[in-house]
């Protein structure tokens, strides 16, 4: 039993924290949590991440808007020619870099009874502009393709096209 210096109150023989350290520490983490999260929600939705902005895209034959197609459409009337097995490398808000196939119909002897024959190329996608129809996303305008081997007879070598679609 404890002894008293005057015979009144026990002696105190443990401190505080050594008799009451698990509830004591569990009590202080408790409310130092709930202040957090308090903290937390109090916090401006401004301040807080704001979420990504809309990627810029490329709109296709049918006046829809891609982000990195893997095949892109490019004679929208007859479909002999088609991008094909994109792998993009960039794709940001000025330009946009892909690997690919150029899938073109010879039309020998005509286009019904031509061949698709594959033409390596790299393609960029470039100047971007606000999309009339969709005033909240940018629509890339430009397509260059370059033949990284031979390029389908008359086409040149390095072709840039403005997207009108």
């Amino acid at each position: 039993m404890d002894a008293s210096v005057d015979g009144r109150r026990p002696a105190r023989t443990v401190g505080f924290r050594a008799r009451h350290g698990a509830r004591f520490g569990l009590r202080t983490a408790t409310i130092a949590c709930a202040a957090a999260a308090l903290v937390a929600g109090a916090v401006p939705a401004s301040a807080q991440i704001a979420p990504a902005p809309d990627p810029v895209v490329v709109v296709d034959c049918f006046d829809q808007a891609q982000v990195r197609p893997e095949e892109y459409l490019l004679a929208c009337g007859d479909g002999n020619n088609r991008l094909v097995d994109l792998h993009w490398k960039t794709w940001g808000s000025h330009t946009a870099t892909a690997t690919g196939t150029d899938m073109v119909n010879d039309c020998r002897p005509y286009c019904a009874a031509g061949r698709f024959r594959p033409y390596p190329v790299t393609v960029t996608l470039a100047n971007p502009e606000r999309w009339p129809d969709h005033p909240d996303l940018d629509r890339f305008t430009t397509l260059r393709i370059l033949y990284t081997d031979e390029a389908p007879h008359p086409v040149p070598k390095d072709s840039t096209y403005r997207l009108v679609y």
